[in-house]
């Protein structure tokens, strides 16, 4: 058996993304999705990837990590729409400006929920309680991180997201399998862990604990211009965020990168269940 470094070596990075009732999975020059339908039978979609995902863009550092954010805001929603719709029976695709309304939706919750949110209550706080304008703004950033862990602590109760969160693990465990030089087949797939250091849940507490630091230095802002700097430095905070996980990807051999994403893993468990069989037969289905 070939090691892992030669392994990794000579074949790409995979990525994925759970969907409802199926799994996408995401490689150099194509995109791939495999779904569940109702009557059990497994669909398969493919897409090439071209324009800005060949450009030179994509393979700057830092800029190529907002490549990724978008490819998998956009590409996640299109599929996931689809997804929803093989379930429904319903024969609908979001695309063009319906897509692009939806991701600009999207985006704008989040950014609401997790940057000006916390912003806005630790303001407000402020005006109440005398504290440092670094108490300020390191309260800010745990109080962005408490509501990322209770949003995917309360998500993860509903029967249906659940089920998502196991073809989310489904993929890891394929994933795992694939880089670990193992033939891609359910049995040996099963046992591989359900934490991947590349993944999107990593991302997001990589990009929370960014933030933290970056906005306690800024000092101390009124509150419009408090909200304000959120917003802008999202996009870039996200793009330092990428190229950590990149990193921690890549070394993840090293003692010291392990304890680093011991955090990044540790979240995942919110987002992740143990698949069965058939949930790991999508996601191998995907991947090959």
């Amino acid at each position: 058996m070939k090691s892992n470094k030669e392994h990794d070596e000579k074949l790409p990075s995979y990525g994925g993304q759970a969907l409802i009732e199926g799994i996408l999975m995401r490689g150099r020059n194509y995109v791939v999705a495999g779904f569940r339908d109702p009557d059990g039978s497994i669909q398969i979609e493919e897409e090439e990837l071209t324009g800005i995902y060949k450009s030179k863009l994509s393979k700057i550092p830092f800029f190529r990590g907002l490549i990724i954010l978008w490819d998998s805001l956009s590409l996640g929603m299109k599929y996931l729409t689809l997804s929803a719709n093989i379930q429904s029976g319903e024969d609908e695709k979001i695309e063009g400006p319906a897509l692009y309304l939806t991701l600009l939706i999207s985006v704008g919750f989040s950014i609401g929920l997790f940057f000006v949110l916390p912003s806005l209550i630790v303001g407000t706080l402020s005006k109440f309680i005398k504290v440092s304008p670094f108490a300020i703004n390191f309260g800010e950033g745990i109080m962005r991180l408490l509501i990322l862990l209770f949003y995917l602590w309360i998500i993860g109760k509903s029967s249906d997201i659940a089920r998502v969160f196991a073809y989310h693990g489904a993929e890891h465990k394929t994933i795992n399998a694939y880089e670990h030089n193992i033939e891609i087949i359910i049995e040996n797939v099963r046992p591989f862990p359900l934490a991947h250091a590349r993944c999107g849940t990593s991302f997001l507490l990589t990009l929370v604990l960014l933030s933290i630091i970056i906005f306690t230095l800024l000092g101390p802002m009124p509150m419009l211009q408090r909200i304000i700097s959120r917003i802008l430095l999202v996009p870039i905070i996200s793009m330092f965020s990428y190229e950590a996980i990149r990193w921690m990807g890549n070394h993840s051999d090293n003692l010291l990168v392990r304890s680093l994403s011991y955090p990044n893993l540790l979240l995942q468990k919110l987002t992740t269940r143990e698949p069965d069989d058939e949930m790991i037969e999508i996601a191998i289905t995907a991947f090959n």
